[in-house]
């Protein structure tokens, strides 16, 4: 399977300027190589001109940073898988830390996220990590092993591995510059894909493993070579199309 190069623009980027920065993406990249899939999650006032932009080009989706779970409803400022769906998007991110631990979405919340995005046809991101507080503890396989098997209790077990992959984000790393070690990442994948395994004994063995937490693109080749790690979820250096474009071709 390709690795996935995804791209989390959080809340950053004008309409104007998203469609700028895709632009630039996929002029930098030329022929995007065979091997790579890249995916952006721009602002929701953006994704039309991100998906306009990448029509025509194979192996660029567009994806969506949130969902709430539910088909519709008196939910003021949030967004429906359908309605991702409609504008052309193709994935939704659920359980990044800034929503667990910002805007204190829990784990169980999560895998409901998960569970309507995959029922209505979105392939689904499931981010999942520790804060320093925890590793420090000695609690990252507990941490993980909570957030996997909540985010991913009402998956079926053979589901198709093309449409989920999970994204592991030690907190800690996630814009402040530090970032994992490969043994640190190494551990955690490896702990990751285990339990990916025994929830989803027919397809964890496929599902991909992403890294996240200051990717950069002097960093990324020695990220993307370990074992387990099958693509990655930058932020901050995703913001810009020269140092995405490298980190996508590392």
């Amino acid at each position: 399977m390709k690795k996935l190069m995804a791209a989390n623009w959080k809340m950053y980027k004008t309409t104007d300027q998203a469609w700028t920065t895709a632009q630039e993406l996929v002029q930098a990249l030329d022929a995007l190589p065979g091997d790579r899939e890249v995916l952006v999650f721009p602002p929701f006032t953006a994704i039309s001109a991100v998906v306009d932009t990448f029509k025509g080009h194979d192996g660029y989706s567009v994806g969506g940073q949130n969902i709430y779970p539910a088909e519709e409803g008196a939910f003021t400022g949030e967004i429906a898988p359908n309605m991702l769906l409609n504008l052309g998007c193709s994935h939704v991110l659920a359980g990044h830390s800034e929503r667990r631990h910002i805007l204190g979405e829990t784990n169980e919340f999560v895998g409901q996220k998960v569970t309507l995005g995959l029922d209505r046809g979105l392939k689904v991101v499931l981010c999942v990590g520790e804060l320093i507080e925890e590793r420090e503890a000695g609690k990252v396989e507990q941490v993980l092993e909570e957030q996997l098997k909540a985010g991913l209790a009402n998956v079926a077990p053979d589901v198709s591995p093309e449409l989920l992959a999970v994204a592991y984000e030690p907190v800690w790393a996630i814009g402040t510059g530090k970032v994992a070690g490969p043994p640190e990442i190494l551990e955690a994948h490896a702990f990751v894909r285990k339990k990916l395994i025994e929830i989803l004994p027919v397809s964890g063995k496929e599902i991909r493993i992403l890294y996240g937490g200051s990717v950069k693109p002097d960093n990324c080749g020695t990220i993307i070579s370990l074992d387990n790690v099958d693509g990655v979820l930058v932020g901050g250096a995703s913001l810009h199309a020269e140092s995405f474009s490298r980190i996508v071709l590392a």
